[in-house]
């Protein structure tokens, strides 16, 4: 038997090395254990996130868009770039430097937090008991008093395209390629694939999105859904709703595609195939057999609000329990249940998460959408304003987008911010805040802003909820 601990978290990603950084800031022996082995042959800390998911995505969407900027932009502003090439060979490795960067970063926090790092693959073999099988296939098997499960999430793949080595790929496989490739496909037009298409369609891939649904972006509100879409199309995404993927077939260095929309059965040739139609929980293998944790049908660990499991001391959290599958959220999750396990009161509000879509502009939102509250019966009264009206936004070249906040109509309570526009993942954060204030508009709209900023949109989409924006013309008459 190896060494007892207070907290054993199974899984190194956000949630995880967040659960046990905070459990060992609080006083408790905490280890993590994690199984990842990076491009360099050694265990990696970070999890999808950091090693395949949202650091080295963004490393690429930034870098994707200067080239993008210094190409087309620059010369509107008077600077003249010459003729500019991207090399995606030192793209790559700059993404790579700065993954590898923050993985040994949170190895460091470690050390410095006193958290004990265990190299394997975690089990949970009973209530208080974990079971790590090292690289060469040895057991150790370690006593906790509480155990918590972020073991996160892989993509999902279809049987439609089955993922061939350099040719149809998942997500992570879509980070590591050497060259641009002139036709690329994408299956699924949610965030991970709207992302990566547009990395790819920056550096000169003809890129065709094909989405089962009918509908861009149900989870967004549909003005904001409706505007991205335009401005994506703008771009040269190619984003084809209702096209149901049927079949595919690998020939030579191409890939055909089948599927079905409307006009009946179509077929498309690409040179890459990236498949990006959600994640699923990575539970399996995670739970040993006899050990009563439940869950659903999908695979996901039934917990309560406080990400409790159903067997005393074990607890789960991120991508493997119920909710959206963000980094944040996994991390907000991870604190949450560090101090409940210390002892401390804690609890989390699901309402104000915020989402991002890091295309060009980005797209965020927290709270409702106008079609959530009216599927709840509430009657709401919106404030939107478009950043073609902004000081700001003109001097950066970036008037695409609006801001949006629904409030309700009887107390004024902001129930939902939507932004698209530069930095609309900075600006949400305002939407948050005020939220877990319970803020009403006019709450945003007696603030004062500083000028010039993008983020008077925000306060101008306060004001015009009641109809007194000053920067345009109001649609509703001052009262």
């Amino acid at each position: 038997m190896a060494d007892k601990f207070d907290v054993i978290v199974i899984g190194a990603g956000p949630g995880g090395y967040v659960a046990a950084i905070r459990a060992a800031q609080l006083g408790l022996k905490a280890a993590c254990i994690e199984k990842w082995i990076g491009k360099e042959g050694n265990v990696v800390h970070g999890g999808t996130c950091l090693n395949v998911g949202c650091i080295p995505s963004k490393a690429l969407l930034e870098a994707s868009h200067k080239f993008v900027e210094a190409k087309h932009d620059f010369d509107d502003m008077g600077i003249q770039a010459g003729d500019v090439s991207m090399d995606v060979t030192k793209m790559m490795a700059r993404k790579d430097k700065i993954v590898k960067n923050l993985t040994g970063g949170i190895s460091g926090l470690f050390k410095a937090n006193g958290v004990t790092a265990i190299e394997g693959t975690g089990k949970v073999v009973s209530g208080k008991q974990v079971e790590v099988t090292d690289h060469d296939g040895n057991t150790t098997t370690y006593d906790a008093e509480n155990i918590v499960i972020a073991a996160g999430s892989v993509p999902v793949e279809i049987p439609p395209t089955p993922l061939t080595e350099g040719l149809i790929v998942d997500s992570t496989g879509a980070l590591e390629f050497t060259e641009t490739p002139k036709r690329l496909g994408v299956i699924g037009a949610g965030i991970i694939g709207l992302e990566l298409g547009s990395v790819w369609n920056r550096l000169g891939s003809e890129v065709t999105v094909l989405e089962a649904m009918d509908s861009f972006l149900p989870m967004v509100d549909a003005t904001v859904a409706k505007e991205t879409q335009k401005l994506l199309k703008k771009q040269g995404l190619d984003i084809k709703l209702g096209a149901r993927v049927t079949g595919s077939e690998v020939k030579g260095e191409e890939v055909v595609v089948k599927y079905s929309d409307g006009n009946g059965e179509q077929e498309m040739t690409f040179d890459k195939l990236i498949v990006c139609v959600g994640r699923r929980p990575y539970t399996k293998g995670v739970i040993a057999d006899g050990v009563s944790v439940e869950l659903d049908e999908r695979g996901f660990i039934f917990v309560d609000d406080q990400c409790r499991t159903n067997v005393p001391g074990v607890y789960a959290i991120g991508d493997c329990v119920r909710g959206p599958m963000l980094a944040h959220k996994a991390s907000e999750e991870g604190i949450m249940v560090a101090d409940i396990i210390a002892g401390h009161k804690a609890e989390m509000n699901y309402d104000t998460i915020p989402s991002v879509i890091y295309t060009y502009p980005e797209v965020a939102w927290v709270g409702m959408t106008e079609q959530d509250a009216k599927a709840k019966g509430i009657e709401v009264k919106t404030g939107t304003f478009p950043f073609a009206a902004s000081g700001r936004a003109m001097a950066n070249n970036a008037t695409e987008g609006s801001a949006k906040i629904i409030a309700d109509a009887e107390t004024d309570r902001i129930l939902g911010m939507h932004i698209v526009g530069q930095h609309a993942g900075e600006m949400i954060a305002q939407g948050v805040i005020a939220m877990e204030f319970g803020s009403s508009a006019e709450d945003l709209a007696l603030t004062c802003y500083a000028h010039p900023t993008m983020s008077e949109a925000v306060h101008e989409a306060a004001l015009a909820v009641d109809g007194h924006a000053i920067h345009m013309a109001n649609r509703k008459k001052r009262k």
